[in-house]
């Protein structure tokens, strides 16, 4: 067992107040693949990984998809 908490999901409104991007900025940096991608949460509901998220406010200038991805199987 790990003592880690489960990865909490972040709402629009949540990460809009974390990263202080507009809304427009932000879907922008996920188009432009600098930014993580949402998680689909239901039919209608998206989200984004909160560990994604931190990654991303560590070192948001360099941060990109692909090496977000590199670690990952």
């Amino acid at each position: 067992m790990t003592d880690q908490p489960p990865d909490r999901i972040l709402r629009l409104t949540s990460v809009l107040e974390r990263t202080g991007l507009s809304r427009a900025t932000l879907y922008r940096k996920v188009q432009a693949g600098t930014f993580p991608r949402q998680v689909r949460i239901a039919a209608r509901c998206m989200g984004w990984r909160e560990s994604a998220v931190n990654e991303w406010l560590r070192n948001p200038m360099f941060w990109s998809v692909n090496e977000a991805n590199q670690g990952q199987p």
